[in-house]
């Protein structure tokens, strides 16, 4: 890389720099000139698309028997059950104490679900029906009530593609609640309450504003939500939704804020596909207020929000590696917020696989 002429006005697209990202108080390094060089690093094996709509081998699929002998029954819109194979139980004896402050253990239970949100098996989110993706939406905020009347959290999280670790094809996502805030959680918990305590506004409502009136960063948006590629922005088309007005939790949604929500998760995950024409590959989850004994505590500082992060960089076959200096030194990106923004903003919102039926 040339060095930069004395006197150079700073353009973001060309010159290095930090950026701060104050929901986790720390700093992502920015260098998007680097993405003018040639990559011979690994190339991923695209997804596989011909997935069958019901195999009866599939412990996701209605109908069929899980590891443990359960019968799923013959469900036709979503389904819930408790997963199979839990990180987390009710039930678990203390850790032993021990008197040294470098051996610190404490007890973790909870409760872990999978949530299937369609029967069939060579569906997603982007391709379901406004009405189905609403019923996917309403499950969420049941579940949330339920789990969140005694556990301190409950996250909901998608690992969609199998370069995301997801190690089933079917339309689903998982749910965790825990007796402790996970370190996210107690991240966001203490800088949304810093912010709100020297600003008297919550950080997000705050920044949704901003970035609504400033529109560089914005991919999808409608009277309720906006989604966008964040200033801070770590992976290459990472989005961040946020809802216009003060939400707190996902059951504090109206009806509807709920339809409109249904509809920028569509138009989004599909901006999402039609990107690299493959089902895209990602991890989401969302973060609201905490609940169980914070339920009647002063939570105004938060604000419900969903983290999308997604790997691919370049291409279908082409994905960001965290390591090296993201994983001893600090975060480090290539694209820029505003550039990956754009490119996503300007992507049609008609699904490319719909494109290729009417085609056919």
């Amino acid at each position: 890389m040339e060095r930069a002429a004395a006197g150079e006005k700073f353009c973001p697209s060309e010159h290095q720099h930090l950026r701060r990202n104050p929901l986790r108080d720390d700093w992502v390094l920015v260098s998007a000139h680097r993405m003018r060089r040639p990559w011979q690093g690994q190339l991923e094996k695209p997804p596989q698309e011909d997935v069958p709509r019901c195999d009866p081998a599939n412990p996701l699929c209605p109908g069929a028997r899980r590891a443990h002998g359960e019968v799923n029954p013959k469900y036709e819109s979503t389904f819930v059950f408790d997963n199979d194979f839990p990180a987390l139980q009710p039930d678990a004896p203390e850790p032993d104490a021990d008197d040294h402050p470098l051996f610190r253990a404490a007890s973790a239970r909870g409760m872990c679900k999978v949530m299937c949100f369609h029967p069939w098996s060579d569906l997603t989110l982007p391709l379901m029906s406004l009405a189905e993706i609403r019923a996917v939406i309403d499950k969420w905020t049941e579940i949330a009530v339920e789990l969140g009347a005694s556990y301190p959290w409950v996250q909901i999280f998608e690992n969609k593609g199998a370069m995301m670790g997801c190690s089933n094809p079917h339309p689903h996502c998982q749910i965790w609640a825990s007796n402790f805030l996970p370190n996210e959680a107690s991240l966001e918990d203490r800088t949304q309450q810093k912010h709100h305590r020297e600003r008297g506004v919550p950080m997000l409502l705050e920044y949704a504003q901003l970035e609504a009136e400033r529109k560089e960063r914005i991919v999808v948006e409608n009277a309720d939500w906006l989604v966008v590629v964040p200033y801070w922005a770590v992976w290459p088309f990472q989005t961040l939704l946020l809802p216009r007005r003060h939400v707190c939790r996902l059951q504090d949604l109206r009806n509807g804020e709920k339809d409109s929500l249904a509809s920028i998760m569509q138009r989004l995950l599909t901006k999402y596909d039609n990107l690299f024409q493959i089902s895209f590959p990602y991890s989401m989850g969302w973060h609201g207020a905490p609940t169980g004994p914070y339920l009647n505590a002063d939570c105004s500082h938060w604000q419900l929000h969903a983290h999308y992060y997604p790997p691919l960089l370049r291409s279908a076959t082409v994905r960001k590696f965290m390591v090296g200096y993201e994983m001893l030194a600090q975060a480090q990106r290539d694209l820029t917020p505003e550039q990956a923004a754009e490119r996503l903003r300007n992507l049609p919102e008609e699904h490319y696989r719909l494109d290729r039926k009417e085609a056919a």
